[in-house]
């Protein structure tokens, strides 16, 4: 099945990544857990800020690089995906903003219509 690629679209000067899916502002409950330094597993509660069926939005504390790998669990649901870590944007007071991939998502991972 192929999978779609995300397109650049260009709008005047400016350029724009098209998205995958739509997105929804939503508060999930989430888990993430990954391996840090020394084999140390750290593991996160946290809350979605925008969702798609690719792929979510939360708000960290830790600081964690690119391409990152992790688990993310719907607490909501209780259904786990391995993610990554695909964007990370402003600091803001509580935690940095981060743009995470699941690697193979079900459509239905966020228990949402989407």
């Amino acid at each position: 099945m192929p999978v779609k690629v995300r397109e650049t679209k260009k709008i005047g000067s400016r350029h724009r990544e098209s998205r995958r899916g739509r997105r929804m502002n939503s508060r999930v409950p989430v888990r993430l857990e990954w391996d840090g330094d020394a084999g140390k597993r750290h593991t996160v509660e946290a809350h979605t800020r925008v969702v798609n069926p690719y792929g979510c939005m939360v708000v960290l504390s830790s600081s964690l690089d690119l391409e990152h790998r992790l688990a993310l669990t719907n607490l909501a649901t209780e259904t786990s995906n391995a993610a990554v870590i695909v964007w990370k944007g402003n600091q803001r007071p509580d935690g940095w903003e981060y743009g995470i991939e699941l690697v193979a998502p079900e459509m239905d991972f966020w228990g949402l219509e989407l």
